[in-house]
């Protein structure tokens, strides 16, 4: 795991931020053999992984963060930046400051609390697990009245925090007030699209945001970051032909929950044996599994490609 004395922007939003699953084994502990197969097939393409809602850290306990922070550390490439989150209660991320401040993890997402908040409160919580922590943080917007765009523009000021994760799901990403109003009160540099694949090009080109997270990239990490590396360039049309491999398994995740979905895709690909899902969230019911399982196998092979592809032109340019 890549350790960082400060948060470097460039470093943070150079790679497509990973959101995978977590595995567990049938009695719910941590299944760090699988864990660690995933780690590996997402460092093939991307250098940072974000463990959050998609791992479901939502529910898990206090019990077990010690571990998973270890795990995420001893586990992860040399160079692989890992962010774990905290929260969403205010109790439970305080508590956890004190475990992440004998490690070396450079920042932390916070994730977003649904009920009860207001602006003024989340706005105050995060200040004081910042605080505690010694570091700032990474903030995760998946609502519109959770945090406002000026209480996020004074959350950085005051460094509590470095980045803003904008996952709001919109109808049309392009019609976006809230995002309009954030990127006029915060420096775009600071601010990820949240919500993978599907508005990326749009947060990326109409916006000016720094960079995208995904869930997909798990089973097609290659890809993401074509995607990326592409928008960067400004070739939106190989981003969009690269993008377009996606959506599939993005349709299903949207039909059926993103995050119970994923954790079922990331299995049957073949990639890890992902076990059950921590409650209060329950596995993907079986008569899905075909057709997640023909997205996620499809989008698979279609990274196994670009792979193969690079590592053919390595191998004429080497010659």
């Amino acid at each position: 795991m890549l350790t960082m004395s400060a948060i470097d922007l460039r470093r943070l939003t150079a790679s497509v931020l990973a959101v995978p699953p977590l595995a567990r084994n049938a009695d719910l502990t941590l299944n760090r053999a699988a864990n660690r197969q995933l780690i590996r097939h997402m460092e093939r393409g991307v250098s940072t992984l974000l463990y959050g809602g998609n791992a479901n850290l939502y529910h898990a306990g206090l019990a077990e963060f010690p571990a998973l922070l270890d795990m995420l550390a001893e586990d992860s490439a040399p160079d692989t930046l890992v962010i774990p989150s905290v929260g969403p209660d205010y109790g439970k991320m305080m508590d956890q400051a004190e475990i992440l401040r004998s490690r070396s993890f450079p920042t932390v997402m916070v994730l977003p609390a649904q009920f009860p908040t207001t602006v003024d409160g989340a706005a105050d919580g995060i200040r004081r697990f910042a605080d505690r922590l010694g570091k700032p943080v990474i903030l995760y917007i998946k609502r519109d009245d959770f945090l406002t765009p000026t209480s996020v523009a004074k959350l950085i000021e005051s460094g509590a925090a470095c980045l803003v994760k904008y996952g709001t799901v919109k109808a049309n990403p392009a019609d976006d007030a809230f995002l309009t109003a954030l990127v006029a009160e915060v420096d775009r540099g600071r601010i990820i699209s949240g919500i993978g694949e599907r508005p990326a090009i749009v947060n990326l080109q109409q916006f000016g945001l720094a960079g995208f997270t995904s869930g997909a990239v798990c089973i097609a990490p290659c890809g993401s970051q074509a995607i990326l590396d592409a928008l960067r360039r400004g070739d939106v049309a190989t981003a969009e032909r690269l993008r377009s491999a996606y959506m599939a398994l993005e349709d299903l995740r949207d039909a059926h929950n993103p995050i119970r979905v994923l954790h079922e895709a990331v299995a049957l690909s073949g990639i890890a044996d992902m076990g059950p899902m921590l409650p209060l969230l329950s596995n993907l019911p079986a008569a899905h599994h075909a057709a997640v399982g023909a997205a996620s196998r499809a989008l698979l092979a279609f990274d196994d490609g670009l792979v193969a592809n690079a590592e053919t032109g390595r191998r004429v340019r080497a010659g």
